[in-house]
């Protein structure tokens, strides 16, 4: 399996950023880690072996992004006294990094222009929901695992338009704009998530945007897995590949 290693200085994080990539063409993905996490993470849970046929057919190229969690939908983890607006802000650095950096290297890389799947797991579902819907020009579809879909689990009752406008359960049910929606329609959108252990605001949050997508003719697939699937890796090591296979067949 083809793998490599980029680093470069971000203009627009203001600091050096990290990805690999695992495969040599194929389909696109980007992948975001999950809460907190770093580009290397979906490496070392060796989520990439669960596809392994599927990369070294040439079918799929995988793209793993660092995160900047701890800078946004997380800063008080870093400093509890830290505001949420700040963090919102900061969101807006790391959204141009994605369309304006790594968007335009993908490409390059397989001098192609061919619509890239946004794709993770938890937090890095939140990631691939949001960053498809508000960019469904660029960005090809979704595969998401187990996510939230607004930032009020972050954020508590803040709001701000910066809130506003990466929380897709508050923007999508007032998107009315016809280029929008048939983008949406045109586009390949996967969710899933259980309704084990650790579950509940993530089959909450899947079930209202399955809701919103109904009601607006999007085509999308929405899993609702058993009560025996929890919200970790041994799941995802299951749904990652089933998904993966749909997208690329």
């Amino acid at each position: 399996m083809n793998r490599e290693y980029y680093r470069w200085y971000s203009p627009d994080i203001g600091r050096e950023m990290e990805l690999i990539v695992h495969g040599h063409e194929g389909k696109p993905f980007i992948i975001f880690p999950c809460s907190n996490g770093r580009f290397f993470d979906f490496e070392n849970r060796r989520m990439f072996d669960t596809v392994a046929d599927i990369i070294e057919n040439g079918q799929a190229i995988f793209f793993s992004v660092d995160s900047l969690d701890l800078e946004t939908w997380h800063n008080y983890d870093a400093n509890p006294n830290a505001h949420p607006g700040e963090g919102a802000a900061r969101h807006k650095d790391y959204d141009n990094y994605i369309v304006h950096e790594v968007v335009p290297f993908i490409n390059n890389y397989l001098r192609n222009n061919e619509p890239i799947i946004v794709g993770g797991a938890s937090m890095g579902a939140c990631h691939a929901v949001n960053f498809f819907f508000r960019h469904p020009d660029i960005l090809g579809g979704t595969l998401a695992l187990s996510g939230n879909y607004h930032m009020k689990h972050f954020f508590g009752s803040y709001m701000d338009d910066n809130v506003y406008f990466n929380s897709p359960l508050a923007y999508l049910p007032n998107m009315n704009d016809p280029w929008f929606i048939e983008k949406y329609r045109n586009s390949n959108i996967i969710i899933c998530v259980g309704q084990g252990d650790w579950e509940d605001t993530m089959l909450a949050d899947t079930l209202e945007i399955r809701e919103i997508l109904n009601q607006k003719n999007i085509p999308a697939t929405i899993e609702i897995w058993g009560h025996d699937v929890n919200h970790d890796w041994n799941w995802w090591e299951i749904q990652f590949p089933h998904f993966v296979k749909m997208l690329v067949n």
